[in-house]
């Protein structure tokens, strides 16, 4: 046996080029899984580890105002493990050198110490001193956005009355991984903060002594939170219940877990997509390889060696390319999932992350790609096994000559002789040109479906804030206000135009699917929001009925025509039936929309506006964002081009992080294709064209057969390759929906063209190198070799 370890030495050495080629295609496809399983793993444990620590609440409620004493009949519902009243508010923040209007959410805590659920992880300094007025702990995401350190100071108007808060701790908070302004989607971390406060001294300014207009509570493992919920929501009402919540319909919590889903469909689509490439690319590759060495096979069982013997030999020659290209991904893995994790621990403020790789990521890369490996080497031993040594030592036998479509045709006569033979060669043997093809297609696919993703998102964002989304400033008010309010915007200097809409919370429901969310009223023929079809034709609101979107129709499994019942939760929080007038497509959000007289009159409130969009011209629009900055009644202001870059600072920056790294490891699989397909060609026709050299051709000649070969099998794949790459899209457009926005199908031409440049590019690099081989081609040694 030591002489078949020195042949494997031997032959890995002489392959050396074609090992790291095909270990490198290995790599990519277990790269990509360690990566995606390591982030995932990592952020679901830390997110667990995280929850349990610092306490997170099951159940959270919202209310106008309660006796402190209502707190016991809370605590005897049943199932009801531990309760937390508190206080929270709004606040206009003034914060220096900072001139656009911020906004705060001002929670209390418990005085002098930490709260009980919900708890905070203090990264400096310490917590309010209850005797000391004015004291609070910010968030860590609005101190790093105005670099606030303790000890600095920031104006808030809270309840009408102007006070000056030191900042005396940063702090982290299980409640507030992901949070976003009223209205919005994506966070704006300079323009809200969170803050914390003594609870003696928030409830003093808002006259809330010896009440509450906030709960959270931890369960029971044996109770059912609906069961809760129900009880909870009963003794609410009567003190302006807005309606209590789960844990998953907690904002933070809620887009937590649709941003860890998606990570779980990637995490599963695209490395099931790049092991399944790598898979059968080594399967060809390692078939065709073994296939070349038949001559081999014979030889070492006319020495005696036996049908197993052999077959372990070559089992380990792959068993050592496999190895090394699953140390190469599994390395490349860990490091890229460490820093997509980090990423994501930036974006979600995780205090801490608990990296975890579980054994099955590791497992199915391996056994996946060793399986496939395997099972390529089989089918090619077989075949080389079963013939008898003098029959596999002969070369294979010349294929039949039958003149080509071309001669067939009579335009032989258009191709040199050079020509003809690339022509004859894949006609004679169109399996493995097909082979071929089809490994350098999916190499062209994957190395789409990495790229294709930025395009997607800038179409997104053109379709979604700059034909459907129109204004320049959005003026949320703090609480549904008279039109008054709107002729005060519109007669500001600078505003062109001012355009009202009603927004109000409402659950709703058709059969047993529900969904909490915004109902939008519009004004008929508004021109700085509209709402768009496929066709991104503007979507006149009816008279009467609502327009729902897409994933929301989809969610409620409602259609135009169908009635759904709206629960509102705010006002007299009435219910009612309302019909499904039209279903439009959106690209963000879950949305509602109704004719705006049509949901004041459902509401009976009026006229009453909770907003304005205004068009505002560029030289007075500073001057627009600090008028309003002062005016108490409004929440928040709205810049359309900030919520642009919130969007590319947010999700699509963690996606296109993500998808950078599929393209690279995208880009190293397709080389590794190409390169093996050149090399294998090479191997297989060196008798061939060493002996055309001797017949007196050319090395630009025999180069030319070799290459021109390779050249116009990868045109041939490139069409397929898009075919390819489009069915690879769809099936992430599918998978990875979500609430917060869902990938259009859009791939424009610098897609096709990137992939087709990247391919091209691995095949010029590839043909020099087989240039370079062929032209120090030992003539005498080939061919001899089978002689």
């Amino acid at each position: 046996m030591r002489s078949l370890y020195l042949k494997l030495l031997r032959e890995l050495w002489q392959m050396r080029g074609q090992v790291i080629a095909i270990s490198v295609v290995i790599a990519g496809g277990m790269a990509t899984l360690v990566m995606s399983f390591i982030s995932l793993d990592t952020l679901t444990v830390t997110q667990d580890a995280y929850y349990k620590e610092y306490r997170f609440a099951h159940v959270f409620a919202s209310l106008k105002r309660a006796p402190e004493s209502l707190r016991e009949r809370v605590e005897a519902i049943p199932g009801v493990q531990h309760l937390e009243t508190r206080v929270v508010s709004g606040a206009n923040l003034d914060i220096p050198d900072f001139g656009d209007p911020a906004r705060g959410i001002l929670v209390s805590l418990p005085d002098g110490r930490n709260a009980e659920l919900n708890r905070l992880f203090l990264r400096e300094g310490r917590l309010p001193d209850p005797v000391r007025a004015g004291e609070v702990v910010v968030h860590e995401s609005f101190a790093q956005a105005h670099a606030f350190r303790p000890g600095d100071r920031i104006g808030a108007v809270i309840n009408g009355r102007r006070q000056n808060l030191e900042i005396v701790g940063i702090a982290l908070s299980p409640e507030f991984i992901y949070h976003v302004a009223p209205g919005e989607l994506f966070p704006d971390f300079e323009r809200l903060g969170i803050l914390w406060m003594s609870r003696t001294q928030l409830a003093h300014a808002f006259d809330m002594d010896g009440a509450f207009n906030d709960l959270v509570l931890t369960l029971t493992r044996d109770a059912r939170s609906q069961d809760v919920i129900d009880r909870l929501d009963l003794l609410l009402a009567p003190y302006g219940g807005q309606g209590a919540i789960d844990r998953n319909d907690q904002l933070s919590h809620r887009y937590l877990e649709i941003e860890l889903e998606q990570l779980r469909v990637m995490a599963t689509v695209f490395p099931a997509i790049f092991l399944g490439v790598a898979a059968f690319l080594l399967n060809v590759v390692l078939s065709r390889l073994i296939n070349t060495q038949r001559d081999q096979v014979a030889i070492l069982k006319a020495f005696g060696y036996g049908n197993w013997t052999v077959g372990m030999h070559y089992a380990q020659m792959v068993l050592v390319i496999i190895v090394l290209g699953l140390a190469i991904g599994t390395a490349a893995g860990l490091w890229l999932g460490q820093m997509l994790a980090a990423l994501y621990q930036e974006f979600f403020r995780f205090p801490y992350l608990e990296f975890q790789l579980s054994p099955r990521s590791l497992a199915i890369g391996t056994v996946v790609t060793a399986a496939a490996g395997l099972l390529g080497t089989f089918s090619a031993l077989r075949r080389a096994i079963a013939l008898p040594p003098a029959e596999g030592m002969r070369p294979e036998p010349a294929p039949v000559f039958r003149p080509t479509v071309v001669e067939r045709l009579g335009l032989q006569r258009l191709f040199s002789q050079p020509s003809r033979m690339i022509l004859r060669n894949l006609e004679r043997r169109p399996l493995k040109a097909l082979l071929t093809v089809t490994g350098i297609a999916f190499a062209c696919g994957i190395l789409m479906l990495g790229n294709f993703q930025e395009s997607a998102i800038s179409y997104l964002i053109q379709v979604q804030y700059g034909q459907a989304q129109r204004d320049d400033l959005t003026v949320t008010f703090v609480e549904p206000t008279s039109r008054r309010a709107l002729y005060e915007l519109a007669a500001m200097p600078g505003v062109d135009l001012a355009e009202p809409f009603r927004a109000t919370g409402a659950t709703l429901r058709r059969g047993t699917a529900s969904y909490r969310t915004a109902i939008q009223g519009m004004e008929p023929g508004t021109r700085l929001r509209r709402v768009l079809d496929d066709e991104l034709r503007v979507v006149a609101i009816p008279s009467e009925g609502l327009v729902l979107n897409d994933f929301l129709a989809e969610h409620l499994d409602a259609r135009p025509g169908d009635r759904v019942t709206v629960e509102f939760l705010e006002g007299r929080r009435e219910t009612h039936e309302v019909h499904v007038a039209g279903v439009v497509r959106e690209f963000t959000g879950v949305s509602a929309y109704m004719d705006m007289e049509a949901l004041n009159r459902l509401m009976r409130e009026g006229t009453s506006i909770s907003g304005v969009w205004l068009s505002v011209t560029s030289d007075a629009h500073p001057e627009v964002v600090r008028t309003l900055k002062d005016v108490p009644r409004v929440a928040a202001v709205t810049d359309r081009l900030t919520a642009i870059q919130n969007f590319w600072d947010s999700m699509a920056d963690i996606m296109l992080t993500y998808t950078f790294f599929t393209t690279l490891l995208a880009g190293s699989i397709a080389f590794g294709v190409v390169y093996n397909s050149a090399r294998i060609a090479l191997t297989e026709r060196s008798r061939e064209l060493a002996s055309l050299r001797v017949l007196g051709f050319t090395r630009g000649e025999i180069s030319f057969i070799l290459i021109g070969e390779l050249i116009l099998l990868t045109l041939a794949a490139l069409p397929l390759g898009y075919l390819v790459g489009m069915g690879l899209v769809a099936v992430i457009i599918a998978t990875v929906d979500s609430e917060l926005y869902r990938i259009p199908l859009f791939v424009p031409v610098h897609v096709f063209t990137f992939a087709a440049t990247v391919v091209l590019f691995a095949t010029a690099i590839s043909s020099l190198v087989v240039m370079r081989r062929l032209n120090r081609l030992d003539l005498v040694e080939v061919l001899k070799s089978r002689e």
